[in-house]
């Protein structure tokens, strides 16, 4: 299969081409604004994996879908009209969105979802991510799966539940309330930690990436897997069959 990689000059999209080859993949077109990189991709293109910037996804996806070609997006940040440009195009190509394509945080999400059905109201929810210095959106798209899959195992309304970090005098806290908060620092790839704090314990479900490897893997395994699926937006979780 011939894939362009986009954000090809980025940590991710340099794990990416790199590891193409192994899993049977051919990288036709690194794509990436900085010097020495590809501009756009070849008409013999037959899938894309975008880890680039949040701003160039929605003429990206455009384009792929002119193309009838699937999507594997990892890029995140997405503003509301951005997002709706890969909507858009998940009704005429299969487009696999995530913001973690790790094996260990696919299953995390759904140990979460579970242990927030099972512990109820009496644990308070909050999730913590920490990454490198370089990272551009905040929270992580992973910390906010995390917290919707909390909300989605809480039966609540998420957007109306979640705060992102406090200061001031924010009140005490609403049995419901959800916060996010997002550590930056030193060269760390991405470590999550979901607090289910009750009154007589503490249960905090961890996932440490050790390498950007087990996140590329996975994405290029999503777009192995898209590559004969009818249209429709999917998550890393329908590539595993969680």
């Amino acid at each position: 299969m011939k894939i362009a990689v986009l954000g090809a000059a980025g940590r991710m999209g340099k794990m990416l081409t790199s590891l193409a080859p192994s899993l049977g993949l051919e990288v036709v077109a690194r794509v990436d604004i900085a010097d020495g990189f590809d501009r756009e991709w070849p008409a013999e293109t037959e899938g894309v994996v975008d880890f680039s910037f949040h701003a160039a996804v929605p003429a990206s996806i455009a384009r792929a879908a002119i193309m009838g070609i699937p999507y594997v997006l990892g890029t995140t940040g997405l503003t509301p009209e951005e997002q709706e440009a890969v909507d858009e195009a998940a009704s005429k190509i299969p487009v696999v969105q995530s913001g973690n394509y790790s094996l260990g945080v696919n299953l995390l999400l759904e140990l979460v979802k579970r242990s927030a059905a099972a512990l109820g109201a009496g644990y308070d929810i909050e999730v913590v991510e920490m990454h490198h210095r370089h990272k551009k959106d905040a929270p992580s798209g992973t910390a906010l799966m995390l917290a919707k899959s909390a909300a989605e195992g809480r039966g609540i309304d998420f957007d109306a539940n979640a705060i992102y970090g406090r200061h001031g005098e924010p009140g005490e806290r609403s049995s419901d309330e959800i916060a996010i908060h997002a550590l930056r620092g030193g060269s760390v790839i991405g470590d999550h930690t979901v607090v289910f704090a009750g009154d007589l314990e503490r249960i905090e479900l961890c996932h440490k990436a050790q390498s950007r490897e087990a996140f590329a893997a996975g994405a290029l395994a999503a777009i192995k897997w898209a590559a004969d699926k009818p249209p429709r937006k999917y998550t890393m979780r329908d590539v595993l069959g969680f």
